[in-house]
């Protein structure tokens, strides 16, 4: 009878949220919608790049803010007309402004990644807070805190240095109302979220309801909510379907961003990493935040003046000729696909665990709420459906961990608290004769450690499916706050994986290891199905028969330990399926914007711009929905391979990332004498040479240079990148003036 009455509240609660849901996405969206810009698409329009004579016809220096235009979408460069592209007399001095702060910025943000890591041995023999060695402390939260406030200092520079030249955009009282509202929805959201995880786990603790239906529900209910925007959200502006009519609004964009960002990687294999490597596992910490200073310094305003579609867009703009765009194109097309594939996986292993479902199914289940997402809207629904997962995941990832700190310390803040922790990981390994889990460097070199570091730092840089979302704000301004934001966002994250890594371990090192195999808990029946639980106690398959089960017994992978954790330590069913509920939310809202990119380098640079330059916008949005949806079908046909762990994969995409396309970016940004033969070639040694690596090393293990291994590979194919673009540029023929405009309009934020 009791399971009866739970049920019926279940429907009760499910129908009520979903009412709650569209109700809030009605009242959200529209607003949305009659704000629309309804200028003609910026996309073609004329040139507004430095193209009056003299310096009048631009922002004067130090003019009063209260002179400056209201915030409107800045229009897209093309290419300047030679006669007319005079650039203010002031650029220069503005510019020199500009890298005068880059450069110690940059300098400030390389030490502090490498100095603590060189000396991690040194600083681990002092404790600090709660029991954290301090080397494994500077890496885990100490380099990230000092990526924030390089972000937040930065940001500030610029802002007064944007004002002192009268060039800071003034935002109109109907734009803040706008944004309040979009703020005031985003909020509400939260708050009944929460709501709803706290009645569910209430009508749980009072009348039992079946864990397989919990999941069930916060499936059903994020997914719907995921496919309710897209729809709403659906559109045939091309304005609108690639870019969200440029008209986020820089905090959003930075949510979006983050969201993008937190993939399955970041969610179900980052602790996992941690749990495993140790100190080792730090670099994905360090490297996949610390890429957000280069991209507030070096990338994303620039790639907002530009204001295209894509990043190949802006190659082949900068580096006049087809084939530096298909180049771009197809280099996009591999690191996503690769990507991609690695969210898919994600889906599958969470879908077969938490719902029962076969992995293929579940990947099949997983890949259909993409489409919903994506197929539509594009770029509009992607970064309103980003905002709601990435709330969700966020939720999901936090509330387990806060819950076992407060359970192991009484103390729910675990970024603080898992120093504890750490102490009696100390205490157990010793007792059990286990390598220690925050020495630095048991089984990586310090070459590979930093290596790994920068590939990811710099491959964070150079992917595409977060560079091309600097297109969508409103201005530049914009555009390098949303860095700020995102970075913001993303390291509430990771500050906490480490403790999830952690209390993990702990939990497993005092109740798991050295117990009785009969005694073993459910949670390690469970999740030996799924395939990433080996127990091999016996002597056949390599342990020693004592009956008790040993550390070197017990086989766990990555992909596993933050989504069985909250099992392991007791927690409700209704946190267990929160997890499921964030896990899929990273990989949806990651993979959304990998679709998109792949659709976009196909349909709009291969298509569109190399091949049919007469095609129609209908048949550009065709061709762009149906390569989302043979993408998808691809990834998930992939997928279901199973080839390697998802970090694995996502550490290939971003050592292609960094050798291919950052060294361009960069070099087109801040070199005028770059040329598209020398860019060319750039790319293509510097993405043979990475390849190449990877290839020897992953078929050769014991293969590699310094001990740098195949993740790392990016770091030998950056150098070669930037050698052969400047040398091969250096022989050649200088780029054409129209060109050398271009990069002095990339260089002015309000023209």
């Amino acid at each position: 009878m009791l399971f009866v009455y739970g049920i019926i509240q279940l429907i009760a609660v499910v129908s009520g949220s979903l009412a709650l849901a569209l109700w809030a996405l009605n009242r959200l969206f529209p607003p949305i919608e009659r704000a629309r810009d309804t200028r003609a698409s910026v996309v073609g329009s004329p040139t507004r790049a430095l193209a009056i004579s003299g310096a009048g016809a631009l922002a004067p220096p130090h003019r009063r803010p209260e002179q400056v235009a209201p915030v409107v979408p800045v229009a897209p460069i093309t290419h300047a007309d030679p006669t007319t592209a005079s650039p203010p007399v002031w650029l220069a001095a503005y510019w020199q402004a500009n890298l005068r702060l880059i450069g110690p910025y940059l300098l400030i943000w390389f030490f502090s990644f490498t100095m603590p890591a060189v000396l991690a041995p040194a600083l681990n023999q002092i404790n600090v807070l709660t029991g954290f060695p301090l080397g494994y402390y500077m890496g885990a939260q100490g380099s990230l805190i000092m990526f924030i406030l390089l972000a937040v200092l930065f940001n500030w520079r610029m802002r007064r240095l944007d004002r002192a030249y009268g060039l800071e955009a003034v935002i109109t009282p109907e734009e803040r109302g706008r944004r309040r509202r979009i703020l005031g929805f985003y909020v509400a959201f939260t708050v009944g979220f929460i709501l709803l995880v706290v009645v569910v786990a209430i009508l749980d603790a009072i009348s039992y309801i079946p864990p397989g239906a919990i999941s069930w529900l916060f499936l059903i209910l994020t997914v719907g909510i995921y496919a309710v925007i897209g729809l709403r959200m659906r559109t045939k502006d091309l304005d609108e379907y690639y870019v969200a009519g440029r008209r986020v609004p820089g905090l959003f964009n930075g949510l979006a961003t983050g969201s993008d960002w937190m993939s399955a990687a970041s969610f179900i294999s980052m602790a996992g990493a941690l749990y495993l490597l140790g100190y080792e596992g730090l670099a994905y910490i360090t490297g996949w935040t610390g890429g957000y200073v280069l991209l507030m310094l070096l990338l994303a305003p620039y790639l907002r003046k530009f204001g295209q579609f894509t990043i190949p867009d802006f190659i082949g703009a900068r580096y006049p000729g087809a084939y530096t765009r298909v180049i771009a194109a197809v280099i996009s097309i591999i690191i996503s696909f690769t990507y991609v594939t690695a969210q898919v996986t994600g889906v599958g292993i969470i879908m077969s665990r938490f719902l029962g479902v076969n992995y293929m199914i579940g990947v099949v289940v997983g890949m259909a709420a993409v489409l919903f997402c994506s197929f539509l809207g594009g770029m509009k629904s992607i970064t309103w459906t980003q905002g709601v997962q990435g709330i969700i995941l966020v939720i999901a990832y936090v509330v387990p961990v806060a819950w076992i700190s407060f359970k192991l310390t009484g103390v729910p803040l675990p970024q603080l608290m898992y120093g504890v922790a750490l102490r009696n990981i100390e205490t157990l390994e010793a007792a059990q004769g286990i390598q220690s889990y925050t020495e630095p460097f048991n089984d990586w070199t310090p070459w590979n450690f930093v290596a790994l570091t920068l590939c990811l730092m710099l491959g964070t840089a150079g992917m595409p499916h977060i560079l091309v979302r600097f297109y969508t704000t409103s201005t530049v301004q914009e555009s390098r706050s949303s860095v700020g934001w995102a970075l913001a966002w993303i390291s509430i994250l990771y500050l906490t994986a480490p403790a999830y890594a952690a209390f993990s371990r702990w939990e497993i090192l005092q109740d798991v290891v050295n117990k009785p195999i009969v005694e073993l808990p459910q949670w390690a029946a469970n999740w030996s199905t799924t395939g990433l639980l080996t127990i091999t106690d016996s002597i056949a398959s390599g342990g020693n028969g004592d009956g008790r089960l040993q550390y070197s017994e017990l086989k766990i992978d990555q992909d596993l330990v933050v989504l069985a954790t909250p099992e392991i330590a007791g927690l409700p069913a209704t946190v267990v399926a929160l997890v499921a509920a964030g896990g899929m939310a990273a990989a949806l809202s990651t993979a959304d914007g990998l679709l998109m990119v792949i659709a976009s380098a196909v349909a709009h640079d291969i298509y569109h711009r190399t091949l049919n330059p007469q095609a129609t916008e209908a048949e550009r949005l065709w061709l762009g929905r149906m390569m989302i949806l043979v993408a998808a079908v691809l990834a998930a046909i992939t997928a279901i391979q199973r080839l390697a762990i998802i970090v694995q994969m996502v550490a290939w995409a971003f050592s292609l990332a960094a050798s291919s396309l950052f060294p361009v970016l960069v070099l087109g940004i801040f070199w005028k004498g770059t040329t598209s033969r020398g860019a060319a070639a750039g790319m293509i040694c510097g993405t043979t040479v990475t390849a190449a690596y990877m290839v020897m090393s992953y078929t050769y293990p014991g293969w590699g240079l310094l001990g740098i291994s195949h993740s790392a590979a990016g770091i030998f194919g950056v150098p070669v990148n930037f050698l052969v673009t400047w040398l091969v540029s250096r022989r050649g023929p200088p780029p054409s003036p129209e060109t050398q405009a271009l990069v002095d309009s990339l260089r002015h934020p309000a023209a």
